[in-house]
């Protein structure tokens, strides 16, 4: 896992070779819209994981099927991430992990559903070098993991777990269709929300794609469904931003093999250089000095979405992790 996102915020206090999706009249859209897929791709041999994805449930995301006049709890779950490695480290910093429980009370049976990485947060975060690949390289997918059981202590000791409601079988059935389709064709991991500043009327260049999201459309379509779910305490989750003025659209991997776009994809190549994996505690400080020069000097960040490059024009307070409440849909 690559930790630079993490050490940037503690410390933290022009090429057109294209055009990006655009609305009326050729009007940019902003935020952009994430880009959905007809089928999951295959994920490529190189792409390797610390931990493997989703070990103790289904990694399609396949989900029982309960009994229409089944009476189905719905559980709010909430946890640091990595708690089962590190305990509540990464909790003091509010970076935390969303999923939701589920309980049949006509089995008896308990559940949990989750979305994440499927090669942790470093990978989808930032790209590899890959030797013989002259564009940088992306393992970046996430996915639902559905499994057995609640793990109470897990959830319960340094985060929250907290009945929303209650839905009929035939409405987890529902939401379960919804859910593959949701998962075979939402792949992409996305850690950051874009805005033009940290106010409150301010532009979304880019929102994200990640657990929260997955969690917040989950509750969404039960609410569409006509579920009643409310929550007793706020529904906070975590928001990494990074602030730019409006972003500038670049191109797909083609940058890498033209000519005519050679100095564009050198500096690309060389600032994600600086988030490289697998880096010496030196290497990590030199890389981390490289990092906060392109985007607190040079005011550069290059942005990664939907398969394309964008440059973001970087401005105070250049990037946060927030931890922030969100209303239910």
């Amino acid at each position: 896992m690559n930790y630079l996102l993490y050490f940037i915020h503690a410390l933290l206090p022009c090429w057109t070779v294209g055009l990006a999706a655009s609305g009326v009249d050729g009007q940019q859209v902003w935020p952009v819209p994430y880009k959905r897929l007809d089928r999951r791709p295959d994920v490529d041999p190189y792409c390797q994981a610390l931990f493997p994805f989703c070990p103790s449930g289904d990694p399609d995301g396949r989900m029982p099927v309960m009994r229409d006049s089944d009476l189905v709890s719905v559980f709010r779950l909430q946890t640091p991430v990595w708690e089962f490695r590190y305990g509540d480290v990464l909790g003091k910093f509010h970076i935390m992990h969303d999923a939701i429980g589920f309980g049949s009370a006509k089995t008896g049976r308990n559940f949990t559903m989750e979305w994440y990485e499927l090669f942790q947060l470093g990978n989808c975060t930032f790209p590899h070098e890959r030797a013989g690949v002259s564009a940088p390289f992306w393992c970046n997918q996430g996915a639902a993991c559905f499994y057995d059981e609640i793990d109470d202590v897990h959830w319960k000791q340094n985060g929250s777990l907290e009945k929303m409601g209650e839905i009929s079988g035939e409405m987890f059935n529902e939401m379960a269709r919804w859910v593959q389709e949701d998962n075979e064709t939402g792949v992409y991991y996305e850690t950051w929300t874009v805005k033009s500043d940290a106010g409150v009327n301010a532009t979304t260049w880019f929102e994200s794609y990640d657990c929260s999201q997955f969690v917040h459309r989950t509750y969404k379509k039960l609410l569409d469904m006509g579920a009643d779910l409310s929550s007793q305490t706020p529904t906070s989750y975590t928001k990494i931003y990074l602030y730019s003025g409006e972003p500038l659209y670049l191109g797909d991997d083609s940058i890498f093999q033209q000519s005519s776009t050679r100095d564009l994809a050198t500096d690309i190549k060389k600032f994600y250089h600086s988030f490289r994996s697998h880096q010496s505690v030196v290497e990590v400080i030199a890389s981390l000095l490289e990092a906060l020069e392109k985007m607190v000097l040079e005011k550069t960040f290059y942005f990664y979405y939907n398969s394309e490059y964008w440059k973001l024009p970087m401005k105070y307070p250049y990037i946060q992790i927030n931890y922030e409440e969100i209303p239910l849909p």
